[in-house]
Order: C-alpha cells, then sequence, then structure tokens
C-alpha cells in the first residue's frame, strides 16, 4: 500500500546522533521509491533499503516490521527516490545495482521542494541530493555532509550576499516598451508587462554580470549584463 501520508522525509537529532555513532548498527532507508537497477528484483514505490556494514543486505517492502527486532538506524525516505550511487540504467547489470550484497553506494534524492515554503523564500533544500552513502557510510545527510547536518541559523547554502547600493540597479525596459523591470534597493524586483502593473515579483541575487531571480510564484529564472543592457527571457533591456 502505497504511504501517501507525507511527501518530505521527516529528519531529527536523534537519527543524527545515531548515525555519528552507529556501532556497527544495520542501517535501513525505509518508505522511498526504490530503484533498484537490477530487472530481476524491480523496483517499487515504497519499500526499504537494508545495509549491512558495507553491503546491501535486503531491499523491498516489508523490512521495517524488523527495525525494532534488529536495533536498525531507521532514516526516512518518504518522496524521495534511492537509486544506485553509480549506475548505467541503459545496459542491465551495468555499474552499481541495489542487489543484496553488492556494496552500498546509494544515493536518495529529494523529489519536491517543501510545501508550504512562504512567498519569495529560498525553497527548502528542493529536489537535490538528501543522503549520500558509499561502502554503507552516510556521507550526506539532508543535504549537508554529515557533521554539519543539523545545524541551524545559517543562510541558504550559495546564496550571494545583496548590495542595496549595486549600479545595476533601477529600472529596466525593453526595446517595445512592453516589459519593465525594477531593481530595488531591498533584493526585490517588480516587473510589469504591458499593462499588468506587478505581474512578476520576486528577489534576486547580482554576481558579477549575472542575475538570478526567484519569482514569488516560486519559479527560478537568470540573466545577463552584456554592453549595457540586460539580457533577459529573450528581451534586450536597456536602464532608464
Amino acid at each position: 500500500m502505497t504511504n501517501t501520508s507525507r511527501t518530505i522525509p521527516h529528519r531529527d537529532d536523534d537519527v543524527l546522533r545515531e548515525l555519528r555513532a552507529p556501532q556497527g548498527r544495520p542501517l535501513l532507508l525505509t518508505g522511498g521509491t526504490v530503484i533498484t537497477g537490477n530487472p530481476l528484483l524491480g523496483d517499487w514505490e515504497n519499500a526499504d533499503v537494508l545495509i549491512g556494514g558495507t553491503v546491501v543486505v535486503g531491499v523491498g517492502p516489508g523490512l521495517l516490521t524488523a527495525a525494532g527486532d534488529d536495533n536498525m538506524i531507521v532514516i526516512d525516505c518518504t518522496g524521495t527516490l534511492v537509486l544506485p550511487a553509480a549506475a548505467d540504467f541503459t545496459t542491465p547489470h551495468a555499474g552499481a545495482t541495489l542487489t543484496p550484497g553488492q556494496c552500498a553506494d546509494i544515493a536518495v534524492l529529494r523529489l519536491a521542494d517543501t510545501p508550504g515554503t512562504p512567498a519569495g523564500a529560498i525553497p527548502a533544500r528542493g529536489t537535490h541530493l538528501d543522503i549520500l552513502l558509499t561502502g554503507g557510510q552516510v556521507h550526506l545527510y539532508d543535504s549537508r555532509p554529515l557533521d554539519t547536518a543539523g545545524t541551524t541559523g545559517q543562510p541558504p547554502e550559495g546564496e550571494p550576499a545583496h548590495d542595496p547600493a549595486h549600479p545595476f540597479l533601477g529600472v529596466w525596459v525593453d526595446d517595445n516598451d512592453f516589459v519593465r523591470q525594477e531593481l530595488l534597493p531591498d533584493g526585490r524586483y517588480d516587473e510589469a508587462r504591458g499593462n499588468r502593473p506587478s505581474a512578476y515579483q520576486g528577489r534576486y541575487w547580482i554576481t558579477d554580470n549575472r542575475i538570478d531571480y526567484l519569482d514569488d510564484l516560486g519559479f527560478w529564472a537568470f540573466g545577463e549584463f552584456r554592453d549595457g543592457h540586460l539580457h533577459h527571457a529573450g528581451y534586450r533591456f536597456t536602464r532608464r
């Protein structure tokens, strides 16, 4: 039966502490969509992968029922894709597979951004490499190295500092005076289109001659400043 009660995996400090001091306990990745890469085993929409030492020891639905008996460290993989970290799916049995007895080199990919992300906010670690195991050891957890996972109070990774006095700030207008984009000092933009004021609004970051946009609707876009113009989405803008 498919688990539809949650769409994102649960992360807590208790699991982190266990992963940092595993003491030889088996590790269970549970509830994810498991792609084995082995046509004999097949794939599952909701299944488990059990790791013992450096190898995969079990794969498929139902392994979670033995978690307490076998003192497993359980990682929730709801809403993720669990697959070999190095695989060639074009050729059967080529490269790594999630076959019992194979080395536990496993990638867990989160499939969707966290629901309820506020408008204009950086999505909370969206579609990305969530967990990485090599040789049965967790090296990446919740998209961070295991020794720094779970830390708080840090800015979103990769977000450049905003300069409220950047020389590219101001109003940029396309050649037909149809799109008018204002880069505001507070790090937000407001884009009018034709007779639609504020057709698009969101956040922006300028790095050298590149501008990245995160619209309040949730999509990302970019532009480039070249030869005194802003080139973005097929438009050429001139500042006014």
